[in-house]
């Protein structure tokens, strides 16, 4: 028999603080509060704070930050999941079908305050992944892919898409907020000696829709070009 103490009480007979949570309330709650805070800002002890329970009352369910942040992420995928599984149109090849996964994933992405942060190097906690990923990669394989070159491809247009992500969301601002973040007249005065750095500015830091979109094509032409070797 167990030494350990019954899960509904403590020794004075009380249900504890944990009996009350549970795995996705913290979750949500976490994923809601970041809106608010930002991920440096997100502590075992804000959300504690805002479930109206004791830190240590979190620590049943999460032994530290990273398995919530890994939790965290698992919830912003089968958000994600169930918002793409809608789609009515299914994408006709595989080149089509990695545009509009990169495409969902940011917009899931910047539906939270350092979403790509909160998502990236995550290890997910459930299989919720597994079916998604499956479907992804056998579209590849039908599309001439071999089974390496499948995972390569996806992994390659993933990692742009995350990279991408995080840049425009560090640069700000927040989601929801007005203005366009980064100070390109600032910017250009320092760099007043830099004629092509100071014009790059744009490029890079305005109209971001279009710079993700020209990014992804090229990545995707490289994909194209290069499947044969992989």
């Amino acid at each position: 028999m167990s030494n350990e103490p019954d899960a509904t009480s403590d020794v004075r007979g009380a249900k504890p603080e944990r009996a009350r949570l549970d795995r996705a309330t913290v979750a949500a709650t976490a994923l809601r509060l970041l809106g608010e805070v930002g991920l440096e800002g997100l502590t075992l002890r804000a959300i504690a704070k805002e479930l109206d329970v004791k830190a240590p009352a979190l620590y049943w369910h999460f032994k530290d930050k990273r398995a919530l942040l890994d939790e965290m992420a698992t919830e912003m995928f089968r958000r994600m999941t169930a918002d793409l599984a809608s789609a009515v149109d299914p994408p006709r090849d595989w080149h089509q079908a990695l545009e509009t996964a990169m495409r969902g994933l940011r917009d899931h992405l910047l539906l939270y305050r350092d979403g790509a942060k909160v998502y990236s190097g995550t290890h997910f906690t459930d299989m919720s992944f597994a079916a998604p990923m499956e479907a992804h990669l056998r579209t590849l394989v039908d599309g001439g892919f071999t089974s390496a070159g499948a995972a390569r491809a996806w992994f390659t247009a993933y990692s742009y898409t995350i990279g991408y992500v995080i840049e425009e969301q560090s640069m700000g601002p927040l989601p929801g907020a007005d203005g366009e973040g980064y100070d390109l007249d600032a910017r250009a005065a320092r760099l007043a000696d830099y004629p092509l750095t100071t014009a790059a500015g744009p490029a890079m830091f305005r109209d971001r829709d279009t710079g993700f979109e020209q990014g992804l094509a090229a990545v995707l032409a490289g994909i194209a070009a290069t499947r044969s070797r992989w």
